[in-house]
């Protein structure tokens, strides 16, 4: 389809450079079918409300482009309509560069930037200044916890846009988001001095002694393991790596194999949970589990993430698999929701591997919550659909599966209403079950 955005921008001498360099044959699509990326949809208006600031570039008169940060309460850019976004311009230092700029130049570049999930979305556009004596369009653009006196407005029709290339986006946080991560650990802390029956200080050397010897070595089995790194992925996600104890090699593993890990509950009780070994299948140095903690649940995610520490020893079974990748040259079509993914990235990453075409299509709540994502992004470039359902973005099931090429091998792991869906819309398109394989992640 046409793309407005590339329209504008990709001039000929843009585009001649994209030959030179090897790049123009991925962006000459963009020049095909209807218009396209000029009218904003759902996704772009909540992307847009969640912002509390964005950058803002004019060009003056000398020729010379002018960038300026816009900041406010978040939601501050309103979107109009599908075609229009406008602010309300207060009192500021007064210089009026980009003001004045508008009026010999109504051209503008807009960034709207997400930081901690790695987004930005670059518009152009044309802007129209809106004065005091328009009271009813300037009071579509105040905002009304924000005291500060408008003196103008701005009101900016859509020419183009496009969701730009995460790589190299640094994340940032702010001071409320850290905060909600630091809530999330601080709950987790006081749940490992429960479990540890109170603080340092208060319990005595012999009982504290007792209690991590306790928790130091789990389990029953021929495999042994010891947990040598913990990252946390996302709030209620954290990554466990396990090495061999004694710096060996570990058993190989296919695609899609799980290990079935020690826990014990608050209780006492010990139980097995099962858990995708997320890492590359080709390494044979570690395993790296995924565990989202469930407050909800039976209780062995939290028991993981209260008890599991560098250096907790595990005893287990060998590692399983009964969601096996397929060795032949078939396109294979990669479906995750949630935690689903743990199976699914040691897939993506064999995939590629071995030159075999494949598509992720990755869904999950919003992207800060979604594991291993940035590395994902990094690395499957085009190859990796996100959908976040706090941006306003759905994965159209029947659509994907219908655009897959006819010998394709789906995979699907993720919450049950993932795994029903994927399986009534493959049977109603006439695909054979044989080529849908299935894990539910609970």
């Amino acid at each position: 389809m046409a793309h407005k955005f590339a329209e504008i921008a990709f001039t000929p001498v843009v585009r001649a450079i994209q030959v030179e360099e090897g790049s123009r044959t991925g962006y000459a699509r963009m020049d095909e079918g209807d218009d396209y990326n000029h009218q904003l949809s759902g996704r772009e208006a909540i992307f847009i409300a969640a912002r509390d600031s964005f950058y803002m570039a004019s060009v003056g008169e000398t020729g010379w482009p002018y960038v300026q940060h816009r900041g406010g309460p978040a939601g501050f850019m309103k979107v109009l309509d599908a075609r229009t976004i406008g602010f309300a311009d207060y009192s500021g230092n007064r210089q009026y560069v980009s003001t004045g700029n508008f009026r010999s130049d109504g051209r503008v570049a807009l960034f709207f930037m997400d930081y901690p999930n790695r987004t930005r979305l670059k518009m152009l556009g044309r802007v129209r200044t809106v004065g005091l004596d328009e009271p009813e369009l300037l009071a579509r653009l105040e905002d009304d916890d924000y005291p500060a006196q408008i003196e103008r407005g701005f009101i900016i029709e859509v020419q183009g846009f496009d969701w730009n290339c995460p790589q190299h986006i640094t994340p940032r946080f702010s001071a409320v988001e850290i905060e909600g991560q630091l809530a999330a650990l601080r709950t987790e802390n006081g749940h490992l001095k429960e479990v540890l029956g109170g603080s340092a200080n208060s319990q005595p050397a012999t009982a504290r002694s007792k209690g991590l010897k306790e928790l130091d070595e789990l389990g029953e089995g021929p495999l042994e393991l010891v947990v040598s790194g913990i990252r946390q992925l996302a709030p209620r996600v954290r990554a466990f790596e396990l090495r061999d104890p004694k710096g060996g090699e570990l058993p190989a593993v296919e695609p899609g194999s799980h290990l079935r890990v020690p826990v014990r509950l608050p209780s006492g009780e010990m139980v097995d949970r099962h858990y995708s070994i997320a890492s590359n299948p080709a390494r044979r140095d570690i395993y790296e589990i995924a565990v989202l903690r469930e407050e909800a649940g039976s209780g062995g995610s939290a028991a993981v993430h209260d008890c599991y520490r560098i250096g907790t020893r595990l005893r287990m079974d060998m590692p399983g698999n009964h969601f096996g990748l397929h060795s032949d040259e078939r396109p294979a079509l990669l479906l995750a929701g949630g935690i689903g993914i743990t199976p699914i990235k040691s897939m993506a990453q064999m995939l590629e591997a071995r030159g075999t075409d494949f598509h992720l299509h990755y869904a999950g709540r919003s992207r800060g919550e979604m594991p291993f994502l940035d590395r994902l992004v990094r690395h499957l470039g085009d190859r990796l659909r996100v959908y976040s359902s706090t941006d306003g973005e759905r994965l159209d099931i029947a659509a994907t599966l219908a655009a897959a090429p006819d010998d394709v091998v789906i995979y699907v792991c993720g919450p049950q209403r993932l795994i029903s869906a994927v399986t009534d819309t493959a049977k109603e398109l006439g695909i054979p079950r044989e080529r849908v394989r299935l894990e539910l992640f609970a």
